[in-house]
């Protein structure tokens, strides 16, 4: 599969704000690699806009960072009274498709995704920071979560809520895209 301009503009949002974090932190490369577990060259490499990570690429530098994973995708939270219309974009080299909805905003503790996984892609998830929860609605197709070792199915309409600092994935065996909506909640920082 190849990049489009939506890639493009996506690596541009998180080169830029990889950049501005580093500088307002007065981290330099090597700094940012110890905390985020992520190489000094492959964040350099994101930095220049020549390289697309993972996702889980992603949440390592936003764990890192102490951030959510939408800092990274989005230029600044919408206004609470606002429209969103977020672009389905590819944020990584992954099969999947990221709308970040809204923002991670540090009054509200929560950030919300729509995740579109293309046929045949499983996303496994490293544990994110202690006291994190998922919530996961189901809102197209089938989809099939990993939770303590068991893939639970879900169809259009079911949910599912679950302390995501464990491991836990997300796999679509079907034929046809599955999407779901995604807020996670982060305990005060």
């Amino acid at each position: 599969m190849g990049r489009d301009a939506d890639d493009d503009a996506v690596g541009a949002v998180l080169a830029r704000r990889l950049r501005a974090l580093r500088a307002q932190r007065g981290w330099s490369l090597e700094r940012a690699a110890q905390v985020t577990g992520v190489s000094k060259a492959m964040l350099g490499q994101i930095e220049r806009g020549e390289s697309s990570p993972t996702v889980a690429t992603l949440w390592r530098i936003a764990g890192g960072f102490g951030l959510g994973l939408s800092d990274f995708l989005l230029d600044a939270p919408a206004p609470a009274a606002t429209v969103v219309r977020a672009p389905r974009l590819r944020p990584a080299v992954d099969a999947m498709l990221v709308a970040p909805l809204f923002a991670f905003d540090p009054a509200l503790g929560f950030e919300l995704f729509e995740v579109t996984l293309l046929p045949g892609y499983t996303r496994l998830s490293e544990p994110h920071a202690a006291g994190v929860v998922e919530h996961v609605v189901v809102t197209a197709g089938a989809l099939q979560v990993l939770l303590d070792d068991d893939w639970i199915a879900l169809a259009t309409g079911d949910a599912v809520r679950f302390a995501a600092d464990r491991a836990h994935g997300y796999r679509n065996v079907s034929g046809a895209d599955a999407s779901f909506l995604n807020l996670i909640h982060y305990p005060t920082r």
